[in-house]
Order: C-alpha cells, then structure tokens, then sequence
C-alpha cells in the first residue's frame, strides 16, 4: 500500500513532466458574452463579525459587469443577526429552517432560489481576494471557446468544464507551523494538496473539490442532482460525480482567498475524523474499484484518495513492528541482516530519492511523515469503523476558534505513550551489544531512532505554545499620508491587523508614544482609508525608525476598506515554499532549547518569589 501511494504520484509527477502541462488561465474577455454569477457564502453557526469579513471582501471582487455579480449568504438557521448583515451590505439573503443535510442542504436550497449559469461557494471564514472572478471565470469562457470551435470544424466534441477549484489558503499558521516554531520555515500542511497534488489531478482534468473557493457550472451541478447528501465529505463526493457525467474539472495553483486554519488540538483532529470517514464514504458511495463510468487516470486519482487515509493506519504499524521485535523479540520480517541488506535496502533509498527528485518545493517526505505520525494515533480507528460501515452520528462545523482545556492536555497520552516505549525499546534493545551486533541490529535501531525523532516533534505539537496575539498580522506596503504640525508627511505601512499597522516615514519626524495620530492610506485602485490611532511605540530600524499605531476607524465605510486591505491577499508573513536549508533536526534542536528556555524562565520566577 505505502510504496502503491508513492507510485501514483510519481506516476502522475512524471506524466506532467512529459506533457509539459501548465496550466495558464488567459485573461478575462468581454468579446465573449460575460456569465452572470451567483456568489454563495454558506453559514451555519459561525459568528457574525468572521462572516462580515467574508461578505465584505465579495462586495469588493472585480468583475467587468458588477450587475452580474450576486453575492448570497446562504444561512440555515434564519438568524435576525445575519440577515441584518446582508441588509447593511446589499447582498441577497437566503435562510432556511428544519435544515437535516448540513452544508449540502443549505446549499441544494439555495440553489434552488438562484439561477446563474455559473455559481461559486465560499465557506463563512475563507475570505475572497479580487481577483478570484477573473482567475476562474475565463477558464469557463475558453472552455466554450473551445467547444464552440470544435463543434464548427465538426471535430471530436470537448468536454464542458464542470468547475474551477482554486487553492485553499490560510493566512494564520496551522498547528505545525505555530507550535513547532516553523511559520517562517515550512509551509501550511494542507497547502502540499491544494497547490501541488490537487494542480496535478487538475492536470489530468480531474481535479477534486475541496469545500471552499470553487467556481461551478450550474448545469453540471443539475446533472448530478445537486450536493450530495450521504456522506460528511459532499465536496469530495461532488467533484467525483461531476467527472463521473463527463465533465472536467481544473485546479489553480495561485490563492483567490485565504481562511483561518484552528490550531488547537481537539478542533484540528476533529476535523480530520470528519474528512477521514466522509471520504472512506464517499468512496464506497462511488464504487471506485468497480464503477465503470470512472476513467483509469479519474480512477487512480480516487484510489489514492481513499489510500491516503489508511497511510495512518500503515504508521501505527510501522511504529509498533520494530518495538515489538525489540522488547519481545516478535519477529514481523523474518529476514537476516544481509537479506535486508540485499532486498530492503536498495528499493527503500531509491523509492525516497526518487520522491525527492520528483517532489514539489512546498513539503518533503521527512515532514510528511512527521505530519502523518501526529495524526496516526486518532485516525486509524475512525477509518476502520467507516469502512465496517459503523458511522459517526452528526456532523458538527469545527470550531476555529482557539480553546484550551485540561482535557485538551489529554491528547498528548499517546504520543507520549509511543515515546517513552519506543525509548525504552531503544535503550534495551542496544544495551550491551558491541561491534557486529551493533550493525546487525542497525536497521531495527534505525526505524525505532526515525520514530522517536517523529514521536518528539508530536509531543511538541501537542504541547502547544501560548496564543498572545488576538488577529494576525498581514505584510502589507501601501502608501500614505501622515499629518503633522506643517502638513501631510508621506509615509508607507510595512504590516496590517485588524488592531494596529507600522509604518515608516519618508522623512522621519519626531513622534512619541501616546501620541494621537492621523493616517490617511490610500491603496491602489481603490479609495483612500482615513484612520486615527495611539503610537504605541517607536522602534529602531537599520535604515528608518518604525512607527507602531494603535488603529481607530471613524466609520464603517473607511472600516470595511481597512479590513479589505488587510485580506486582500495572501499573507506574504507565511511562507508558500519550505526552508530547505532547515532540516528536521535543526527543527527539533530550536523547539528542545525554546521550550528549555521557558521551562527556565518560569523557574526563575517560582524561585524569585
């Protein structure tokens, strides 16, 4: 099964490399009749002041004819709050009661009140850029270019694009990133799918629908009767039947939106279980080794999907084999030294160089493995009671707010239980041996050494790291204005939040702390921001001091631009591609000395008092 997974993606890496696929979004046309568009943005339970920053960003996407753009809140609970909502933003209302099928129910009702030949969802926390329309829409219009042409020389006709899938993106970091100390290192975990794996799938016109940020044919949608309503996963389920009817399906690999990721233990492998049972579903829904509508390349794509899930599986396995021929001398492999030497050994290092040689800048096969050890312990068992047909009970949105609780601390039992055995196995299997048994036994100490360097990163993870900052910070250099006693002084912001900007002055003046300023930004192509704010502090910079601003709005006018320049974009603050200059191991080093120096802070406090 492990080496299966790794063939199929490198099948796949390869046959992109061949074809030299790219693909290349033209630009949008107005020479074509311009679709009209319904913008859906599904809530449920989620608060009102996320779902303002979502439909505040669609009011200001580009689109040629703003007439035909119609941004929807689609809310299954008829809340008097969101309706407010759409009142203040002149955006089209659509609530429900008695809703039984989640989010694909919210949705098939919505649809059933909108008539666009074209439709896009959004979920309330992933917040549209501008350019998500004119990234997506001109796919469509090639696309009927291209059959329109087809149809004209009476060539083989073209398959209708069902729909566009963009990235998703994230603009806080995720659980590994903050609590390993990595936002600057390594990439979002979920971006390796969205803007590799997903790029390649769309490569062979099948990409998979992830949720969020999609843009639809309307008349594809129709054909498969609508969102599915038998399984957790309708988004992945969606993507299959519309491939299955004959439609095609693509995947961007630039951000149109970026969404907030939870970064709490219980919220993160919540969520997972969620995906992890609704895909096996979906799987058996589809019939994906039998059913004969699906293409060998769709049916690929699909397996290793559903084998994607069973990896966690293969990890438990893998961790819990050394340890019991080490311990209890079990043997699971019954081989000698020099048999593994011959057999084992090529085919693993050339399968892991081969994977290296063909794999994307955003996550190697190290992180990959110590991604799937933190999620092993708590999916494998939900995976197996889906495929033995025992379903979880409800669907529940994952909270993505931040919480912590003593029986959050619970989680981290198996990682430390796995921790301390394979320790032990480490030490009792070594202790004693000299020379040649040292060597003989290398390759048992080799995979129990490979999983207490992942156990340790787990643990770390799920230890967590304090949360001080209430919003995230956006790098965002945008020109303005300060006024000072003689006039507007120019001035450029280096960051954004929804709390506060710096900025730094063209001519630097003289300005303490405390004091109330007045900012006027002004954006490109847009109006400008009038704002006022308490200069909390002045830093010392290399070149100019820097200028840091508590941050006031006069007006929801100016507040909705404000909160539009900070989302509008992806956050340049993460990084879109790993480090690979920094290893797994320079990785474990800074967390063992960040938490040393915690740990130490906090005694010199207890032994101060």
């Amino acid at each position: 099964m492990s080496n299966l997974t790794a063939f199929i993606l490198i099948f796949f890496r390869l046959l992109a490399r061949k074809n030299q696929v790219h693909l290349q979004v033209p630009a949008l046309t107005t020479a074509q009749p311009l679709p009209a568009v319904d913008l859906i943005i599904v809530t449920h339970n989620e608060d009102v002041d996320l779902l303002r920053k979502t439909v505040n960003a669609a009011t200001f996407i580009d689109y040629p004819d703003k007439r035909k753009l119609n941004v929807v809140i689609a809310d299954d609970l008829n809340r008097p709050e969101v309706r407010a909502l759409a009142r203040q933003y002149h955006v089209q209302y659509i609530g429900m009661e008695g809703n039984q099928h989640a989010k694909s129910g919210n949705i098939n009702h919505a649809l059933e009140h909108l008539s666009a030949p074209l439709f896009a969802i959004f979920d309330t926390d992933m917040i549209p850029f501008t350019g998500f329309l004119t990234d997506t829409v001109p796919l469509f219009q090639q696309n009927r270019q291209l059959r329109a042409e087809a149809a004209a020389k009476h060539q083989p006709p073209v398959k209708q694009l069902g729909f566009v899938q963009t990235p998703q993106s994230f603009y806080n970091a995720d659980i590994f990133q903050f609590n390993l100390f990595s936002e600057k290192i390594v990439p979002n975990e979920q971006d390796f799918f969205s803007r590799d794996v997903n790029v390649l799938n769309g490569s062979n016109e099948t990409a998979l629908f992830t949720g969020s940020n999609a843009l639809f044919s309307r008349a594809a949608v129709d054909a498969v009767g609508g969102f599915p309503t038998n399984t957790l996963t309708e988004d992945f389920q969606l993507g299959s039947e519309i491939n299955m009817a004959g439609y095609t399906s693509l995947a961007t690999s630039k951000p149109q939106s970026s969404g907030i990721t939870p970064i709490d233990l219980k919220g993160v492998i919540k969520q997972r279980k969620r995906w992890a049972r609704g895909v096996i579903r979906s799987c058996r829904n589809l019939h994906i080794f039998i059913n004969p509508k699906l293409s060998f390349k769709n049916r690929l794509i699909l397996i290793n999907s559903y084998l994607y899930w069973w990896s966690f599986l293969r990890r438990i396995i893998y961790m819990i084999a050394p340890i019991l021929y080490a311990l209890f001398k079990v043997q699971v492999v019954n081989a000698n030294f020099w048999i593994l030497m011959i057999i084992w050994a090529p085919g693993y290092f050339l399968l892991h160089y081969v994977l290296k040689d063909t794999s994307d800048s955003i996550r190697n096969e190290r992180w990959g493995e110590i991604q799937e050890t933190f999620f092993a312990p708590y999916l494998f068992l939900p995976v197996i009671l889906e495929t033995l047909g025992i379903r979880a009970k409800k669907f529940k949105v994952t909270d993505k707010h931040v919480t912590f609780s003593l029986i959050d601390k619970l989680y981290i039992i198996p990682y430390f239980l796995f921790w301390l055995v394979t320790l032990i196995a480490i030490i009792k299997f070594n202790y004693g041996k000299f020379g040649s048994e040292i060597l003989i036994g290398s390759v048992i100490t080799f995979w129990l050494l490979m999983h207490f360097i992942n156990l340790s990163f787990c643990l770390f993870i799920a230890m967590g790291r304090p949360v001080y900052r209430k919003t995230e910070r956006f790098s965002r250099q945008v020109n303005g204005q300060l006024w000072v006693k003689n006039g507007w002084q120019p001035l450029t912001t280096l960051d954004t939040s929804e709390g506060g900007l710096s900025f730094s002055l063209t001519n630097p003046t003289d300005l303490h702390p405390g004091q109330t300023l007045r900012l006027r930004l002004t954006p490109p192509q847009s109006a400008p921001i009038a704002l006022t704010g308490e200069l909390m502090r002045v830093s010392d910079a290399d070149t100019k001091p820097v200028y840091s601003l508590q941050v006031q709005l006069p007006d929801r006018e100016n507040e909705d631009r404000y909160l539009h320049l900070i989302y509008n974009g992806f956050n340049d603050a993460l990084p879109q591609q790993q480090d690979t200059w920094v290893t797994p191991f320079d990785e474990l080093y800074t967390n063992v000395m960040m938490r040393l120096e915690k740990w130490e802070r906090q005694l010199s406090r207890l032994t101060r008092f």
